[in-house]
């Protein structure tokens, strides 16, 4: 079988993160498409020929894609897609058809799942819409049909056929190889953040997240990880074959199972790796033991979930986290000289002006290495959303209109136009406070290898500030 694997264009010229835990137009960064590429390597190993377009890296518009459809002339073509960017990403599947009607188009998109049959209905040219973890379900797709496999929404005779996932079908991490980079022309594309002159990329070292965040679309799915051996391994590849030397793992909880931390830490350090990486946890997750081993074994920086600096507002929404945690958690990552990047979430339940106030003024206390401030996206599937569709809020066709930078639904006491003030207010609070920009000066002394990555993130901090006053000065 024949079988092409896409990920579409850039979105209005903007790079597109099409991941299961991260389907969001990023403006400032540029990901390697991993789950295509890991799948790339079991559809192989299956025997199948695969070839790979990753449109959105390299910067290929549609009619360049096309051309490489044509060339290859695929069975099926498989392809990830977002909310925001849907009408955009659909458009690859009425293309195919126009050249191939025969082809099976096949799309994935983690966050949509619980809208399945408006997924279908929305893209005519749309096939297949997996619906269950992709690593069981496609090949079991390429080599039964649709009409024998589970977790899947397909197309029967005009209907539209809705098959949930088998509780009990389940992946060994450790099982599944090494994704196919050798389908990438070059990893140049490719950086988070900022540009930086090491070759970069993307990894998954667990998959799922056990907490309640009601905003959160992965929040109650059952984790599991790789072990520390199996990790190491790709890592060792990702340096001898592709020169990688910086490494964002992108778990949602990178340091759930401390014992599994530290073991992979002290396997870094004793290979002598030389590899550099960031992660994601959360602020109860990280101890001075943790963070000292993580630094010691080339961790560069740690990005924490914080969502607000109201308590009040954090218990609302599930987090449990103290901000007591939070403040000691950035403070060691600082005293060991790891960056903290520290997201928040404007608009939440409860969000008021004065809530606001009290996330300014913990960052402005706790002082992280970078922020990220986004407005509450209710994504379809999520506590959030549903409460946004009872309470009339917002229509369960709306989830086009979902952009982690521009409010759709408001709070009981602020509307979306004050939502989006309130972003703009605490990104302002940070980037005209004194003290913030001495202490990443320090940083950065004690630390040369960031300079240029301190200049680019400054440009970037202008740049924003600049495009969001234009944004919202009407």
């Amino acid at each position: 079988m024949k079988i092409m694997l896409v990920n579409p264009p850039r979105f209005q010229g903007l790079s597109v993160i099409r991941e299961e835990r991260c389907e969001i137009v990023e403006r400032y960064s540029v990901l390697e498409p991993y789950s295509l590429l890991q799948l790339a390597s079991i559809l192989r190993e299956e025997g199948h020929e695969v070839s790979l377009i990753d449109a959105n890296g390299f910067d290929l518009d549609y009619n360049e894609v096309m051309q490489r459809v044509r060339k290859f002339g695929p069975d099926i073509m498989i392809f990830r897609f977002t909310p925001t960017t849907f009408d955009h990403d659909m458009k690859l599947c009425g293309l195919v058809k126009r050249f191939n009607s025969e082809v099976m188009t096949v799309g994935l998109c983690w966050t949509l799942t619980s809208l399945a049959e408006d997924v279908m209905s929305s893209a005519e040219a749309l096939d297949c819409f997996v619906l269950g973890d992709y690593e069981v379900v496609v090949p079991r797709l390429v080599k039964y049909g649709p009409d024998r496999v589970e977790g899947i929404a397909y197309r029967d005779t005009g209907d539209i056929k809705i098959v949930p996932p088998n509780a009990d079908d389940s992946v060994d991490l450790d099982d599944l190889p090494i994704p196919a980079y050798d389908l990438l022309n070059s990893l140049e594309p490719y950086y988070i953040n900022t540009p930086t002159d090491e070759p970069f990329t993307i990894m998954y070292t667990s998959r799922g997240c056990p907490f309640s965040c009601v905003f959160c679309t992965v929040a109650r799915t059952k984790w599991k990880s790789r072990s520390a051996e199996s990790v190491i391994e790709e890592l060792r590849y990702l340096k001898n074959e592709h020169g990688i030397g910086l490494v964002s793992f992108f778990d949602e909880t990178f340091t759930i199972d401390k014992e599994r931390t530290l073991a992979i830490c002290k396997s870094m350090r004793e290979g002598r790796l030389d590899i550099n990486w960031y992660c994601n946890t959360r602020a109860n997750l990280l101890d001075e033991e943790l963070v000292k081993s993580m630094a010691s074994a080339g961790c560069k920086g740690i990005s924490l979930g914080i969502e607000s600096g109201s308590q009040r507002i954090l218990d609302r929404v599930s987090k449990g986290i103290d901000l007591k945690d939070a403040r000691t958690a950035i403070e060691l990552c600082k005293k060991n000289g790891i960056k903290v990047l520290c997201s928040f979430i404007i608009g939440l339940p409860g969000e008021t002006w004065s809530t606001v106030d009290e996330t300014i003024q913990f960052v402005k206390d706790s002082l992280p290495t970078g922020v990220q401030f986004n407005v509450a996206v209710p994504y379809p599937g999520t506590d959030l959303f549903e409460s946004a569709v009872e309470k009339g809020l917002l229509k369960s066709s709306d989830w086009r209109q979902m952009y982690q930078h521009e409010s759709i639904v408001g709070t009981d006491d602020m509307t979306p136009k004050e939502l989006n003030k309130a972003r703009i207010k605490a990104y302002k609070a940070l980037y005209t406070h004194p003290v913030w920009y001495m202490e990443n000066v320090k940083h950065v002394l004690r630390n040369p290898d960031d300079l240029g990555l301190a200049v680019r993130y400054s440009i970037k901090i202008i740049n924003n500030f600049l495009i969001h006053r234009m944004e919202h000065s009407h």
